[in-house]
């Protein structure tokens, strides 16, 4: 059973004619054939069966890509990290390091660190002779239909941007003591970065109950997109274009009393 999603044109359309027909039929008890083609009629020129649909390419995440050469195999093997994939390319290296032993410079034994022991073993790249190797962070793609945003929501400009990003604030904590957290806080956005001693970890944590309203979505959603280093760890309604310029005074005017609140609760 498929439910139309109003969010979307599609969805909008299909639920538009399901209300007229309930109409049509409330009214003569049936669906009379003039008056059921009169109004698909009018239904189908709502849409255009011309031209191909367009799709944008949003970021799903990221990996990192491995590609072994050697004059046996050409393998290309996707990692979460780079020190996992330079991990499993020097468990090759030392298995293979026989090859190398005569070699000028060339130890018995590899080095114990993953990255000299494959840097020994290949040397450099103007001077591989059969084995070569890349590793790179590249993009998870997905192409996804081009379509409005909800009840057409804008994600604000490159100018409101520069300007909420330079009104960021940073809360510390007062003392070894004080039971809050570091944080910064933009644009009601709260992020905690901090060092967690029960997961042995530094931990990053983000808190949108209190987003402003001007960047929350029809859906309650808040369009989010985050990275560690080079890599995609998540996102979520992110769109690589540049959001529509218009209203952003407004949107400022806005934002400064949460702000100020947050200043003044600090005594700067």
């Amino acid at each position: 059973m498929i439910t139309p999603d109003p969010a979307t044109p599609e969805g909008a359309a299909v639920i538009d004619l399901h209300e007229k027909m309930n109409d049509l039929e409330e009214r003569a008890g049936e669906w009379p054939g003039a008056d059921t083609v009169s109004v698909l009629d009018t239904w189908l020129a709502r849409f255009d069966f011309t031209r191909p649909v367009t799709r944008a390419r949003q970021v799903a995440g990221s990996v990192w890509v491995l590609r072994r050469q050697d004059r046996h195999e050409d393998e290309v093997t996707l990692w979460a990290d780079e020190d996992s994939a330079l991990a499993t390319l020097a468990q090759h290296v030392r298995s293979s390091w026989d090859n190398l032993l005569g070699d000028d410079g060339i130890p018995e034994c590899p080095p114990l660190s993953d990255r000299e022991a494959v840097d020994l073993y290949y040397g450099p790249e103007a001077e591989r002779a059969d084995e070569h190797y890349s590793l790179y962070a590249d993009d998870i793609g997905r192409l996804v239909r081009t379509q409005p945003a909800p009840d057409g929501f804008r994600f604000p400009d490159e100018e409101v941007c520069a300007a909420v990003n330079s009104a960021a604030v940073f809360h510390p904590m007062a003392g070894p003591d004080d039971e809050g957290l570091p944080c910064i806080e933009i644009a009601g956005v709260l992020v905690f970065a901090y060092l967690d001693a029960d997961m042995q970890a530094v931990r990053v944590s983000v808190h949108l109950d209190t987003t402003d309203e001007p960047l929350i979505r029809s859906d309650a959603t808040v369009p989010l997109h985050v990275e560690v280093g080079s890599s995609t760890v998540f996102s979520a309604g992110a769109v690589l274009e540049r959001a529509a310029a218009g209203g952003w005074r407004q949107w400022l005017r806005r934002l400064v009393r949460p702000v100020q609140w947050a200043r003044g609760a600090r005594g700067d």
